[in-house]
């Protein structure tokens, strides 16, 4: 094995840099040493690369939380683990001791950091990681389907929250990877209808594809006007995948229905009626992360149930890294899967 091994590091405002980075060794007992496979580029990403930014990072951190590898070393307190063996890194680490923890809130721990965004993650050949992130995932799964494990435990998240029964309508803003693999568990749940919107044409193509039976441009189409004459209504869940559009969340969400705020920007600011919320009883939930949502998502991946893969538009070395965020920022791709070998 190489000393030293390409990284995609993160430098500051809006600037990254590939630098070569010592190979990582094991530090604590749990520690687990990875090859990495293939690592996703994930919105989060983007959104640490704004300017200014719309989610925090570490500046000097190995950026990459969407990661698929084999095992290459065991620290002597990671006994689940063996070499050879594929897994799926968990990112989000928590306490487990803070009051948050000790009442299951796991995903707002007081002592929460981030593998790729506040820790080393994986965009270069070796990560490291602690063994409780790890969860085995069948080496039967082709890869462009498992890169979506990370991303998929916190849709699942999402979809459990939004508790839609077999029959219902639902409606997805934003087509993003997010808003896509919402658009198939909504579909695989038995939702009777499924509209989505989104201002880029490639991506509306895209949830046609996941399943959605209308895929609309809110700028050119009156999406509200779709959204009653499909339902009657009003749609009973709404997910905004966007982070930005609960107002035209509540406005397509029926009385009694649920809104799922999942799309996340630090920067976005909305006026919104209250009145409106209680008069229509409307069920609002913020939805971040998940909780020990991953075995799902794997059980989801590895039985078929969701098939994502064909989201993969762009497979590239680390090397032309930039040239994977530029077709994202564009609307040109769906998902951009990092292949460091």
């Amino acid at each position: 094995m190489a000393e030293r091994m390409p990284a995609v590091v993160f430098l500051g405002e809006g600037r990254w840099a590939l630098e070569e980075r010592p190979v990582p060794s094991l530090r604590n007992p749990d520690d687990v040493l990875l090859q990495v496979e293939a690592c996703g580029i994930c919105g989060t990403d983007l959104h640490i690369l704004e300017v200014p930014p719309g989610h925090p990072a570490t500046p000097g951190v190995i950026l990459g939380h969407e990661v698929i590898g084999r095992v290459v070393e065991v620290g002597p307190a990671a006994t689940h683990l063996r070499p050879g063996d594929r897994v799926a890194v968990a990112p989000n680490l928590y306490c487990g001791v803070c009051p948050f923890c000790q009442r299951g809130l796991f995903n707002h721990c007081e002592r929460f950091t981030t593998l790729g965004i506040f820790l080393d993650g994986g965009l270069a050949p070796y990560e490291v990681a602690p063994a409780r992130a790890l969860f085995p995932i069948s080496p039967e799964v082709p890869l462009e389907r498992a890169i979506f494990t990370e991303v998929l435990s916190t849709v699942v998240g999402g979809t459990l929250q939004a508790r839609l029964h077999p029959g219902e309508h639902a409606v997805v803003l934003g087509c993003g990877p997010v808003g896509l693999l919402f658009i198939q568990i909504l579909r695989a749940s038995g939702a009777a209808s499924v509209v989505a919107a989104d201002i880029a044409p490639f991506r509306r193509e895209f949830a046609r594809r996941a399943g959605a039976d209308w895929a609309v441009d809110p700028r050119e189409q009156d999406l509200e006007g779709l959204v009653r004459e499909v339902t009657g209504v009003g749609a009973d869940v709404v997910v905004d995948a966007v982070g930005s559009l609960i107002g035209t969340a509540l406005r397509l969400a029926r009385p009694g229905g649920t809104v799922i705020l999942f799309g996340m920007n630090a920067r976005a600011r909305a006026e919104i009626a209250q009145y409106e919320i209680t008069r229509r009883e409307i069920r609002v939930v913020g939805s971040y992360v998940g909780r020990h949502t991953f075995p799902l998502a794997v059980q989801m991946l590895e039985r078929g149930v969701i098939r994502p893969e064909e989201l993969v538009t762009h497979r590239l070395p680390l090397s032309r890294f930039g040239e994977g965020l530029e077709h994202l920022r564009r609307g040109e791709a769906v998902k951009v899967m990092m292949v460091p070998g």
